[in-house]
Order: C-alpha cells, then structure tokens, then sequence
C-alpha cells in the first residue's frame, strides 16, 4: 500500500497537481488528472473501457475543493461539475509516473 503523499497542493496559476513523497514530486496538469478519474461515470464497470479521456476534458479544467476520504484517497470536485472520482495515493503515484514516462 502506498503511503499518503507528505504534500498536496492544487497549483491553480499553473494548472497543476502537485504531489511530494519523499521519494521524489510529480507535478501533474489538471486536466490529465481529470481525464484519468477511476469513477465508474469515466471507467465502465462492465468492460472496464475508459470513457472519458484527457481529450475529452476542457483545457479550463481545474478543482474547486480536494477532501480527504480516510487515510486512502482525496475526492476532487472539479469546475465542469464531476466529483465522484476517488483517487488513492496508489492510483496517484501510478498517474505521475505515467505522466513522466509519457513526458520522457
């Protein structure tokens, strides 16, 4: 299980998520994150096929309040109204290297 990040900080003038663990920081934009919420509304259930992408997320996108779910997740709501993605500090690390990887 991965550890909870030390730091979470929603950049709002850069547009991005910042994450620190000890390990190292991933800076992730809004609207990759947004475009990777686990929630079954943008994963479906059933065939577990991804129906909302990075493509399909406004450019404006950006979180209007993160909240705590235990000692797991962070729920974000989101400025085009979507708020039912939890996403684990697994699911998170996972989203930064991904991000990096694909920036690389």
């Amino acid at each position: 299980m991965t550890s909870p990040p030390l730091s979470i900080k929603a950049r709002q003038q850069e547009g991005v998520l910042e994450l620190e663990w000890s390990h190292g920081t991933y800076r992730l934009p809004f609207r990759f994150v947004r475009g990777r919420c686990p929630c079954a509304s943008c994963v479906s259930e059933t065939t577990g096929i991804r129906v909302v992408d990075v493509e399909d997320v406004p450019s404006e996108i950006a979180p209007t309040s993160m909240q705590f779910t235990g000692n797991y997740a962070i729920k974000i709501a989101w400025n085009d109204g979507h708020d039912t993605g939890l996403f684990t500090w697994e699911n998170l690390e996972l989203l930064g290297k991904e991000f990096e990887a694909a920036a690389n």
